[in-house]
């Protein structure tokens, strides 16, 4: 698979040189966990990418639920890109400013709701930096745009899903949570949360996955990865973490190396809450 690829990965170069077509969108899909002490939306207002309209994957989630950023009804994912003049035909390119960890998450969520004219910006925002290129404080003019999604039900899966594939074998689950915390070793961040990965289930940290700059393994490492970790790459796989966002990370390496996925939305933040589960520690 090439390196620019306009439905999963392209390049800082590729983004400079299509930064002006009318039909490109650019997204800043920023977001960060509580111990990362970061602002994304005061970050995106002190200097963005040309033309970025900043999400917030909080604000595109399905507000009625228990569980944290799972997936909208369909009705608010058109409404909310919909104000972003964000509409059917745009090529979409989603970054984020930790080089690659959130905007996988928007990624793989304009892919469940049909749109294939998607990809991550590979590196993000420190890379663009890092080239020197240029950022503006200028907001974006936006025009509502149409837009109409259809859910891909094959790329969701929802924990009696998962629960099933741990007991039959029939898909591969892979964990993108850190080694101590899929070993158990290491306490969850969210309280009320036993330790330890689903049964069956292989570890794949999505950090081993990208490059000490934040982009992407090409296909080649990507799959010497996860055949390291135990992943039979012949079987589908279900991608799981904490709760829904790093697992998007792994589902764009599969996608890269042309393996079927799904994505456990629930993931560790609703497995480890229920204590009818069976719970897995130490090494796969």
């Amino acid at each position: 698979m090439p390196h620019n690829d306009p439905k999963t990965l392209v390049s800082t170069t590729w983004l400079a040189e299509h930064i002006k077509d009318p039909d490109l969108r650019l997204i800043d899909a920023s977001w960060y966990l509580p111990d990362m002490n970061r602002d994304a939306k005061a970050e995106y207002l002190s200097g963005h990418i040309q033309g970025a309209r900043f999400v917030d994957i909080d604000d595109v989630s399905d507000a009625r639920s228990s569980l944290p950023h799972t997936v909208p009804p369909v009705e608010k994912f058109m409404s909310r890109m919909r104000a972003l003049g964000i509409g059917d035909g745009h090529q979409v390119v989603v970054y984020d400013g930790a080089g690659l960890f959130s905007a996988a998450r928007i990624w793989w969520m304009f892919k469940y709701f049909g749109q294939e004219k998607v990809a991550v910006l590979d590196g993000g925002l420190p890379k663009w930096i890092a080239e020197k290129r240029p950022l503006t404080t200028e907001l974006p003019v936006i025009r509502d745009r149409h837009m109409v999604a259809a859910p891909r039900a094959e790329l969701l899966r929802d924990v009696t899903q998962v629960a099933s594939s741990s007991k039959l074998g029939d898909h591969t689950i892979i964990d993108a949570r850190s080694g101590p915390r899929f070993r158990g070793e290491s306490p969850e961040p969210r309280a009320g949360l036993r330790a330890g990965h689903i049964p069956n289930s292989r570890n794949v940290p999505y950090g081993s996955l990208l490059h000490p700059d934040g982009s992407l393994k090409h296909p080649g490492a990507l799959r010497l990865m996860f055949e390291a970790a135990g992943v039979d790459l012949t079987k589908p796989a279900i991608t799981t973490c904490g709760s829904g966002v790093t697992a998007a990370i792994v589902s764009l390496a599969l996608e890269r190396i042309g393996v079927k996925h799904a994505l456990y939305d629930g993931s560790w933040a609703e497995w480890g809450m229920y204590g009818d589960l069976k719970v897995a520690t130490g090494e796969a």
